[in-house]
């Protein structure tokens, strides 16, 4: 019998409430120190390199995101199928499932580096970034995307850890890599007046820091999640299996990205530095209330992954209403906070009063109704635990890309006001958020009667 790790959660039987607690709360330390990290960044950067550095870095987060996105479903897919696999106690699969994720991982690594690479400039030119820091947003992503593949091997191996309930140890995995990465930024920008680069090099070395950690810790785990070198290699079978629920969530990643590169373009169209400095700003705070909705969909996911395995299909609703819950009051909580201090919060990324004024435009029309999103996710989180990927993207695609560019291709041209941009997202999620709720009700109907 598989040795028990002191670390997993029993997602299956106990109390849910305290159960989903103890998995999400490590989790949200950890994408609190993940954003804080990230926060730090752009302050840094922000403050000793100036307005322009800051709006470099700010342009490309959503192109950065977009290229990404469709590598990190990946990981999901792994967690999800593990999770399964665990939860039906089938520990060949899980072996099987957790060497092909981590081979899937650096493979993926290596492609993304080359396409961020090589890609870059055009996509940036493509997204009308201003001339004045088109170069630095270059040299910004060129480094950024050597680093891709430490960043996926950690995101695949902490999905690996978090599919039987351990989000302690990538918390420290993270914490880790995050007081090193802030640590090089000061080093490069304040000392060394590196700038861009200096942010992208610490980047890359902290990515380098967690991933080594994560894989490690796997290499010494007394369970089926043991990772074994000489066992690398893709089982053709689980490798569709992580692909048919990964890719479908990587496309929703793409196309929350694709829009948001298109309202990156629109908002570069103002050809402002100041504009997009208080939107990067203002999208960087945004960050920390998202913590709420990342932390209770994933338990959402995983929770129902689990059960789903051990054939526990009653649990599923009330999974599904316990994060549905906890995700609204978090993210509400949090969006309310962070819109009253907004003018507080800005003042650490800039002194520039024009930024924030721009940077209050975005958190009131974006960061308030942040809570709309987190339902939005735990619909979608729930139904691809329930096995179903596809049918959430594809009403993504619909809802979420096809009104946010239908506004901003048909509004925004007649309402050239920077608000006008931002009132795509509010009513892009509550548009889609409906059609969600309704499928959701179909699969959970469908889920019963194979009780």
């Amino acid at each position: 019998m598989e040795k028990k790790q002191t670390q997993a959660i029993d997602m299956i039987n106990g109390s849910l409430l305290a159960n989903v607690w103890r998995f999400a709360v490590p989790l949200m330390l950890t994408n609190f120190l993940q954003m804080l990290f990230n926060a730090a960044d752009t302050v840094i950067v922000g403050r000793f390199a100036g307005e322009q550095a800051l709006a470099a870095v700010g342009a490309t987060g959503s192109l950065c995101f977009l290229l990404i996105s469709l590598f990190n479903g990946l990981s999901i897919g792994s967690n999800v199928l593990i999770a399964r696999y665990l939860g039906a106690q089938d520990h060949e699969n899980v072996k099987k499932a957790v060497h092909t994720a981590v081979t899937m991982a650096g493979i993926s690594g290596l492609l993304l580096s080359g396409l961020g690479f090589f890609l870059s400039k055009p996509m940036l030119q493509l997204m009308s970034t201003p001339a004045d820091i088109i170069d630095l947003s270059e040299l910004y992503m060129r480094i950024y995307f050597f680093g891709t593949f430490f960043g996926l091997t950690y995101n695949f191996g902490a999905s690996i850890l978090r599919a039987k309930g351990d989000t302690k140890r990538p918390l420290y995995f993270l914490g880790i890599s995050g007081v090193t990465n802030v640590v090089l930024n000061m080093l490069f920008v304040i000392v060394f007046q590196m700038s861009v680069a200096g942010v992208a090099i610490a980047t890359v070395i902290s990515q380098a820091i967690s991933a080594a950690l994560v894989c490690t810790t796997l290499m010494k785990e007394k369970d089926a999640t043991r990772l074994n070198l000489k066992e690398l290699g893709i089982d053709g079978e689980m490798a569709w299996n992580i692909i048919k629920i990964g890719v479908p969530a990587g496309i929703q990643g793409m196309v929350f990205s694709l829009s948001n590169v298109v309202v990156q373009s629109s908002i570069n169209s103002f050809d402002s530095s100041t504009i997009v400095a208080g939107n990067s700003a203002g999208a960087n705070i945004e960050n920390f209330v998202y913590i709420g909705v990342m932390a209770f969909t994933q338990a959402c996911i995983t929770f129902t992954s689990q059960n789903i395995g051990a054939h526990n299909y009653k649990r599923v609703k009330e999974i599904f209403v316990t994060t549905m819950i906890l995700t609204i009051v978090a993210s509400g909580t949090l969006g309310l906070l962070v819109y009253h201090f907004g003018e507080f919060f800005l003042g650490f990324y800039t002194s520039e009063a024009a930024v924030i004024e721009a940077g209050m435009i975005r958190m009131r029309w974006v960061g308030l109704f942040l809570v709309i999103n987190g339902i939005l996710d735990v619909f979608v989180a729930s139904m691809r635990g329930m096995g179903y990927s596809t049918l959430p993207t594809i009403v993504m695609v619909i809802g979420i890309c096809g009104v946010r560019l239908g506004w901003l291709w048909t509004v925004f041209p007649m309402f050239r006001e920077l608000q006008v941009i931002y009132m795509c997202f509010p009513i892009s999620w509550t548009v889609t958020s409906i059609i969600q709720c309704f499928f959701w009700l179909q699969c959970h109907r469908k889920l019963l009667k194979t009780v």
